[in-house]
This record gives C-alpha cells, structure tokens and sequence, in this order.
C-alpha cells in the first residue's frame, strides 16, 4: 500500500523511522503547508516526493493519506482524501469533535474506503500482553481499572504548544486516546461517563524554541477526571492532567476478583505486565506473551494494510470515534454536572498473537 503523509511535523519523525522496517507499505509522498519541510523529508528520504497538500491528496500514486496534521485539521484534510478515493490512517485524536468524526465515519463508508486511527500502541506487547493476561482469566472477572496521566504541561519542551490549550486539545484529547483505546482494549466499550475537570491557569508560558518566554492562553480544561462505566459492568477511573508536577501511580491498573494487574504506559508500545494474585504474596512479572514484537509508531499501517478485506483494521476509525465520543462526553459530564451516555459502540479489535512486527497472525476473540 502506497502512503503519502501530509504533516511533518514532530510526530512525523516517528513514523518515517519505522517505515522502512515494514513491507506491507512504503512512503511515496509527503506534503506540508511549509514546503521546505516536506522537501527536507523528501530530500532525506530516496524515493520519496514532496508535493502540496492538494497534489498528494489527488496523486494516483497515492492509496492512503496518513495525516499527520493537528487536530483541528483532521476532519478537513481526511474528507478531501476520502472524496479523491483514498484510504485515510490519522493521528489521534480521530478528529476536534464528534460531529465531524461522524462525518469521516459516514463518508468512508459511502466511498468504500478504509478509515483508521492511532493510537496503534495498544497493537504492542505491553498492552496486548495484559489483555491476554485478562482473556486467560489470570485476575478472574475484571472489576475495575485506574489510568493516571500527570505532567506539568507540554509547553514546557513544544515549541509550538499553542494547539493543546484549545478545545481539541488539553491532557484528555491529547493523552486521552491512548489510556482509554487500552482501557476499551482490554475491557470493552464504554456506555456511560460521569465527568469533572478544572483549569489552574488561563495562560501558559513556551519554555523552549524561538518562541520561549512567549504566553499563550488557556481555553480547554487542563485537568480532568471521569468515570467510565464498560458494556461489562466494569468501572474505569480516569485522570489526565496538564496542571500536576508527577505521580507514582502506575499508568493503568486493572483490578479483577482474583487478581490486579499493572499495565505499562499506553504511549510505548512495550513494558512490563505484572501480576498480584489473590494467595501471592509478591507481583510477579508476565511473561512477554501477545503483541507486535519491537513496534512502533506506523505499526497500525502495517496492520490496515494486511487486514482481509470486508473487516476492520484494529486501530480502526470506529474504534477511534468511541474513544471520541468518550472522552468528549467526560468534557460534556464536567460541564453539565451529571452522568451522560455514550451512543457509539464498538467490538474489542482482534488480539495480537506474538509475532514480529511485520506479521499479520491473529488470535479471534472479541
């Protein structure tokens, strides 16, 4: 599958390093509003083309768009390259809002195009090896789980941050997608949210970059707390922060009847699983045993593309439109005062067998 990447930006980097470790797709094109910086991609990379925005989206040497723009952008740039006939992979969040992710959903289908969305860590050993843990029946039935993010504020090392203080940004829509795609992964799709968020500060101030010292303002909360109530009955306790200086609590944490699990960070695709049982008296480490072995960021692509025709990829765009719709009714719940449904479903994707990271062997059970 041939890809053309619009945005070079800082997340770029990451997948232009694993391209080359995948065989199922290969990088012909990319694009950015700054043309210097995509014809440095192009330039550094043999084979590779650097056009404008609209030249990549209409280049026939183009099967799918992977935009890599910010989130205020995905909507617009994922509908021109669905009606010129392209497949769409996009960074997360799927899009600002779940207006125009609904929008996306509805014309993929009408076009007969694929549509995905990242995060693509959760196809990694680390979360797919505690969902394993969890189908296996290693803490019995799971009761509830905690997903801690903390940090005091991108601003601090982006030199351009300006995009997580605006509605569609903040730590939910940012962080967010990762910790509630493992969250779904490993205990299913969510049916309602009960939500409250703050912000200490209406201004932030660049740390780094030649804007350092440069305020920018505040208009999305920078805290927020929810409750995930799962299809299964089990609950999820969620805090993400841009306000807090660190934690010690662990990423994620899942509880069952018989046992706890530690999940590593849902943004590496790697980490340590361990497991407290009920009679153990000592966590005990799991063995490396699910997931896309030494992924990284691009693995979802590899993944879209090797998927049988007529199913889903597993970091598809339905799954991103739950997670969507989930963190924007945790906003919605905080703003209103009181609990809210979520409308979406979406089916737990397939689990990773261990395999290297160009292998496509999949394990059924959803």
């Amino acid at each position: 599958m041939r890809i053309g990447m619009v945005g070079c930006g800082n997340i770029s980097a990451a997948y232009l390093e694993t391209f080359p470790r995948l065989d199922a797709v290969t990088l012909t094109a990319v694009a950015d509003l700054d043309m210097d910086r995509a014809q440095a991609v192009a330039a550094a990379h043999p084979g590779v083309r650097a056009l404008t925005v609209d030249e990549l989206l209409s280049d026939d040497a183009v099967d799918l768009v992977l935009n890599l723009t910010i989130p205020a952008a995905h909507a617009e740039v994922a509908l021109k390259a669905i009606a010129a006939g392209k497949h769409v992979y996009g960074e997360k969040p799927l899009a600002a809002g779940t207006a125009e992710g609904q929008s996306m959903l509805a014309a993929a289908e009408a076009a007969g195009v694929i549509l995905g969305s990242a995060p693509d860590t959760v196809l990694g050993t680390g979360t797919q090896t505690a969902r394993k843990a969890i189908d296996d029946g290693l803490i019995g039935k799971p009761i509830s789980a905690t997903a801690t993010m903390v940090t005091p504020g991108h601003e601090r090392w982006h030199p351009n941050p300006d995009f997580y203080y605006v509605p569609g940004g903040g730590p939910l829509l940012d962080m967010g997608p990762y910790y509630v795609s493992a969250l779904v992964t490993l205990l299913g799709p969510v049916t309602s949210v009960v939500g409250a968020s703050s912000s200490t500060r209406s201004t932030r101030v660049i740390g780094s970059g030649p804007r350092t010292g440069e305020q920018i303002l505040v208009s999305t909360p920078t805290h927020v707390t929810g409750v995930l109530i799962h299809a299964s009955g089990a609950l999820s306790t969620l805090v993400m922060s841009f306000d807090a200086v660190a934690t010690r609590a662990a990423n994620i944490e899942v509880h069952g009847e018989t046992g706890s699990l530690v999940v590593p960070d849902p943004n590496r695709f790697n980490g340590e699983v361990q497991l407290r049982r009920l009679d153990g008296e000592e966590w005990e480490v799991v063995p490396v045993s699910a997931g896309y072995q030494d992924a990284s960021r691009g693995i979802g692509l590899q993944d879209l593309a090797r998927t049988p025709a007529g199913e889903l990829p597993r970091a598809s765009g339905e799954m991103g439109f739950h997670v969507l719709e989930v963190m924007e009714a945790v906003l919605a719940s905080a703003e209103a005062g009181t609990a809210l449904p979520i409308n979406s479903t979406c089916e737990r994707p397939p689990a990773v067998a261990l395999s290297l990271s160009g292998g496509m062997e999949a394990v059924s059970g959803s």
